[in-house]
């Protein structure tokens, strides 16, 4: 036995392990992350709502998105676009903190300088809005000024978190850690909630909607008749509810007017430029009428398109008073977040119902519509003749400006094309052999529909029953009375206008100034 005193080998300090470190380092990324986007929403709320930089660097996506990216997010997400939108601007945030935190708790000056980055990205995007001012960047500066202070804190606790020789130093530091990322998160929680609560507060929107009162119109709209009404279930009501009725625009969030200081401004070229409140235009007297307006990006027998009764101030006088200068044909309308639409001014001139609006289906506009002002006018896609939330009225030329979805590379003039759809039956319905009812609806507004006519398969073209169509600015309800047999079957509909064309068979997407086509639609009989 040996009695040779030999040194024994230091003991090891285990470290911590990788799947901790990384676990810290995505709890760190996520924390910082919200904090600084709970304070941005919360100072967003207390300046304006707009400056929030997940909503400016989402406008900013929408504003670049190639078109063909833009189709397919209304195609697939419809209404819920600007939710998948916004989803997905918050998850590429996540992913990317996840990154911040793990570069972080290795060099805290990498997380930092990755903040940096998105402090410059949020305030590039804010300052690239139309209606921005320098106050706007102040919600990202101190969402990313409290986001740093609370990475450095994060970070400085997860680094205590090592293994000793002693369990109790370890479990005091853990403690320490997951006590200070419980405060972060009721910091974010908080921030975020507060926002939220100020956020709703300062939406002066719906209280200025509810206290708007709009007159009686001179010229109420006539009663529908009772024929406008197919009278086969499943079809499109005549008249769309506003709870219905399709929303297509870039806003992210409606934007709220309160109409005690909203003002309507007509200048550009004219002799006598102008600028009414709310209340003056509602004293120059409204009319009452009925109007189908539908949407340049539906797709062949899409969803966007209603018809609504609107209630507005005549827009051609006002254009008149002003005194148009020699040469100008085009009205450039801007909404509070600065939109920018472009008119014909022939359009406006020619003696169709083209309305300041003020109120849809007796009621004020609804805040998604356009409260309190928004241009309207027969004949023409929305992106040409109806601007929401309207705010300014330039009198120009296409010559000297491109408005926002003609620099986008869409039709400067953009008349309605002749168009149908099937309502029912559904895609993909079953139904039992025997009569079979086909209803839809078919519109060509300013000329008016004349004809529908239904093909079953390849047989030939049969002529449908019309309701009444009480203006050549409504769309029309049609019917076709089938004796189906069984099988499968495909059901296709075409329509004809006041000028005895007939709608293209040849296929064509909504870019750049409409769809073209036969809608059609397959069922089973059994």
């Amino acid at each position: 036995m040996s009695t040779t005193n030999e040194p024994r080998p230091a003991t090891r300090r285990p470290g911590p392990s990788r799947s901790a470190t990384a676990a810290r380092g995505l709890l760190v990324g996520v924390l910082t992350a919200g904090v600084a986007l709970g304070v941005a929403h919360l100072v967003a709320a207390l300046v304006d709502p707009a400056a929030d930089p997940v909503l400016a660097v989402g406008s900013v996506a929408v504003d670049l998105a190639p078109q063909p990216v833009k189709a397919f997010a209304i195609r697939t997400f419809g209404a819920n676009d600007k939710t998948a939108l916004l989803a997905g601007v918050y998850t590429l945030l996540a992913l990317s903190a996840v990154v911040l935190g793990a570069l972080a708790i290795r060099r805290r000056r990498y997380g930092l300088a990755g903040l940096a980055v998105f402090a410059a990205v949020g305030v590039t995007a804010v300052l690239s809005r139309p209606t921005t001012t320098p106050v706007d960047v102040l919600p990202v500066l101190a969402g990313v000024g409290v986001g740093m202070a609370a990475m450095l804190l994060l970070v400085r606790a997860a680094r205590t978190v090592t293994a000793t020789e002693s369990s109790r130093p370890r479990l005091l530091n853990r403690r320490q850690f997951l006590v200070t990322a419980a405060g972060t998160a009721l910091v974010a929680g908080a921030t975020a909630t507060i926002g939220q609560a100020a956020g709703r507060r300062s939406a002066v929107g719906a209280r200025s909607r509810a206290a708007v009162r709009i007159p009686p119109p001179a010229q109420p709209a006539p009663p529908l008749p009772g024929g406008v009404t197919a009278g086969v279930d499943g079809v499109s009501p005549f008249l769309t509810a506003n709870r219905d009725f399709y929303r297509v625009d870039t806003a992210l969030t409606v934007p709220q007017v309160d109409v005690k200081t909203w003002q309507l401004t007509l200048d550009g070229a004219v002799d006598r430029p102008r600028t009414w409140t709310f209340d003056d235009l509602l004293a120059r007297g409204v009319v009452e009428r009925d109007i189908t307006l539908n949407c340049v990006s539906n797709e062949v027998g899409g969803p966007y398109i209603g018809t609504a009764r609107w209630t507005g101030v005549p827009l051609a006088p006002l254009l008149r008073e002003a005194g148009i200068r020699a040469g100008q044909n085009q009205l450039v309308s801007r909404s509070v977040e600065g939109m920018t639409i472009g008119t014909p001014l022939e359009a406006i001139l020619d003696g169709r119902d083209a309305l300041l609006a003020v109120a849809m289906n007796g009621e004020p506009l609804p805040l998604e519509h356009g409260f309190p002002v928004r241009m309207l006018v027969p004949g023409l896609y929305g992106y040409v003749g109806a601007c929401k939330w309207l705010t300014s009225l330039q009198v120009s030329t296409f010559d000297a400006f491109d408005p926002y979805w003609v620099q986008r590379g869409w039709a400067a003039d953009a008349p309605v094309k002749t168009a149908s759809r099937i309502d029912t039956p559904k895609p993909f319905a079953q139904r039992r052999a025997g009569p079979v009812m086909i209803a839809g609806v078919a519109w060509a507004q300013r000329r008016g529909i004349t004809a529908a006519e239904v093909q079953i398969d390849d047989g030939p073209w049969r002529p449908a029953r019309l309701a009444d169509g009480p203006s050549p600015d409504l769309w029309r309800q049609w019917t076709y009375r089938w004796d189906a047999t069984p099988g499968s079957h495909t059901l296709r509909v075409r329509a004809t206008d006041a000028t005895g064309a007939t709608q293209t068979g040849q296929r064509a997407a909504p870019f750049p100034d409409g769809a073209t086509g036969w809608h059609s639609t397959t069922v089973t009989i059994t």
